[in-house]
């Protein structure tokens, strides 16, 4: 069996050609003289200067992927433009099988390190001091600035699914949306490096079979009922729009729809190259800082860019909001389309509709919560059994697990979307849009 140690000392990058470590004793072990000669590498320290000591080294505990460190070092001599505070991540958790497997995520996140480094990049990100990886391992290393949250102008770091700890949630995705649009609108606009499709190519066919729905008719009219005595049994956890019996009658008959027509769905969300450019696909609130200007005005960098690539910007749009309260998509989603649909054009991409955008956006909702939310009720009992007596969303027994949390709120918003805004319909817009004939029936 290959261990951490092993890969560690075979492995030679494919970006600076280095040895790299991957893992956390890997790096101690390496100390101050790798990361003076990876710094060096990489372009982010200059040859007269080199990391003198580290003076922490720490887990740090969260994630889906990769083991990850608060890294401090001091420099010789000291540089007041080098950030002392630091932040690791590797691609690989050889501790945890399951977020082991997520090791090629990290693989786009490093082109996208050393992209981000052009002059008037349209996004804040963390800078970067070092990203090397091994493709056919899955072995990489990240290294950033820390972002220090709560001090200064930075504000605390925001949880996602907590939108009602704030004053102003809408704010805060404004501040998001405007920022995935920029670096999405560079992209069309060619404002990035002249080979930013070949470091991050899009492949329609490949992206129309991502994500697929796994459950056959059946499966799915029983992960359905199964919803439908999960609402039954534990109705304060829901609000009454998606336990009503008119709603799950009408969401079984429009699902099995959705499931009928996946394959035309999915080529349609691919076939607008105009809603296609490189994105952020996870710009959740926590996955971002915040600070105000000088005006006063909310801005916002962006962290975590694992599996950053081309895609429908519809999915980017829903990367960020689904963590948002159904306030912010009942009173504000509108506006938040305009903004994005505004600042996608004004830096550099194409125009599009508006109502084109939120067509792509629900049908987008539809398929991936079909795909991937409806087993969500037994993972919320599975991971936090007190779940069953709790008095509601927000009572404190859901702090005990960040996971049960996240999946309530957001399969939550999904239904709520999917009755809200009638999905059904939107499923009979795109048909007749693509000229389509409805196999599956008309609508009840």
């Amino acid at each position: 069996m290959t261990t951490a140690e092993d890969v560690a000392a075979m492995v030679r990058s494919e970006v600076t050609g280095l040895t790299i470590p991957a893992h956390a004793e890997a790096l101690r072990d390496a100390g101050a003289a790798f990361l003076s000669t990876a710094f060096r590498a990489f372009g982010s320290l200059d040859p007269g200067t080199r990391v003198a000591r580290i003076t922490r080294l720490e887990n740090c505990p969260g994630g889906s992927t990769g083991q990850k460190l608060f890294l401090s070092v001091e420099y010789d001599p000291p540089a007041p433009h080098l950030h002392t505070d630091l932040f690791v991540k590797f691609s690989r958790d050889f501790s945890d099988p399951l977020r082991d497997r997520g090791r090629f995520e990290m693989a786009s996140e490093v082109r996208f390190a050393a992209l981000s480094r052009l002059a008037h990049f349209p996004v804040s990100v963390p800078k970067t001091y070092y990203a090397d990886y091994h493709q056919d391992s899955g072995t990489g290393v990240l290294i950033t600035q820390r972002i220090p949250f709560g001090v200064g102008e930075i504000e605390p770091q925001h949880q996602k699914c907590l939108d009602h700890e704030l004053t102003d949630p809408a704010s805060y995705y404004r501040a998001i949306v405007r920022a995935l649009a920029r670096l999405a609108g560079a992209h069309k606009g060619g404002r990035l490096q002249a080979d930013v499709d070949v470091q991050f190519p899009f492949d329609p066919q490949a992206a129309a079979a991502a994500d697929r729905i796994r459950y056959d008719e059946r499966q799915l009219r029983e992960l359905l009922a199964a919803y439908a005595e999960f609402a039954h049994r534990y109705p304060q956890l829901l609000p009454a729009n998606i336990r009503a019996p008119g709603f799950l009658a009408s969401l079984e008959h429009d699902a099995c729809r959705f499931l009928a027509h996946e394959a035309v769905i999915k080529r349609f969300l691919q076939g607008n190259r105009e809603l296609v450019a490189l994105c952020h696909w996870n710009a959740h609130i926590d996955n971002a800082w915040f600070w105000r200007d000088a005006a006063g005005a909310l801005q916002c960098g962006l962290i975590d860019w694992g599996r950053v690539r081309q895609m429908n910007v519809a999915y980017a749009l829903w990367g960020s909001l689904s963590g948002a309260g159904p306030e912010v998509w009942d009173r504000h989603l509108q506006e938040l389309l305009v903004l994005f649909a505004g600042e996608y054009h004004a830096h550099g991409g194409p125009r599009v509709d508006v109502e084109e955008l939120k067509l792509h956006l629900q049908l987008y909702i539809a398929t991936m919560g079909l795909a991937w939310m409806l087993e969500a009720p037994a993972r919320i009992l599975m991971r936090l059994p007190e779940a069953a007596g709790a008095s509601g969303p927000r009572d404190p027994v859901f702090r005990r697990s960040e996971t049960a949390r996240n999946q309530l709120h957001i399969f939550t918003v999904f239904l709520h979307l999917w009755q809200t805004q009638d999905f059904g319909a939107s499923l009979d817009r795109m048909l007749y849009i693509r000229g389509t004939h409805n196999h599956g029936g008309n609508r009840k």
